[in-house]
């Protein structure tokens, strides 16, 4: 293996590890508050509505999936309800040719959120038109605001009722730090809700 490429790797990985630890020092409260509302809105019978674009977009898929199918096989518990605005391919074409691609995930809380529901808005920026339109919406009609953004915060953390501004600019550690952040989430909600028995 080329020495360049070696050292490339461990000063990534080591970036990588060095933002993981800037969330735990910086960010721990927030992360630990954003699962409080979740818990706080399951409980009353609301749901997450999670939504985001590219890299961010996969990570809505996998938390929703985390908490409707389960973490571990070994920790068995109901179904969590949460919803991933970013898999109906019709939806998502039909309102970008129709009303414009920053109104996709707007109309899908219009239609399947309720008062006490809570949307997590993911986006590197914080300032991904459509995610920020969805919470600006979702704020309108009593929905809580979970935001996960990098450093900036941009337009979409003062939105948020929590926001957690991952301590990094790079988008490839500020995704890696999400996707940590959002297992991490899905965890304290079902430690919380169904607590384990052994």
């Amino acid at each position: 293996m080329s020495g360049d490429l070696r050292t490339t790797a461990r000063e990534y990985l080591r970036d990588a590890a060095d933002a993981v630890g800037r969330v735990e020092a910086e960010c721990l409260d927030d992360v630990v508050a954003a699962a409080e509302l979740a818990i706080r809105s399951l409980r009353a019978g609301g749901k997450l509505l999670v939504c985001g674009n590219g890299g961010s977009a996969a990570d809505a898929q996998h938390f929703a999936t985390e908490l409707v199918s389960t973490l571990t096989l070994d920790h068995e518990r109901p179904s969590i309800p949460a919803i991933a605005l970013t898999t109906d391919t019709s939806l998502l074409t039909a309102v970008s040719n129709d009303f414009g691609f920053e109104h996709v995930f707007e109309r899908q809380v219009e239609a399947l959120g309720a008062a006490g529901d809570v949307l997590v808005a993911i986006s590197t920026s914080g300032n991904s038109a459509n995610v920020v339109r969805a919470a600006e919406f979702a704020r309108s009609r009593d929905l809580a605001v979970i935001a996960l953004t990098g450093e900036s915060g941009g337009k979409l953390a003062p939105l948020a009722d929590v926001a957690v501004r991952v301590p990094s600019s790079l988008t490839s550690h500020v995704q890696e730090c999400h996707i940590a952040v959002e297992q991490l989430i899905a965890l304290l909600v079902e430690r919380e809700l169904y607590p384990p028995t052994a």
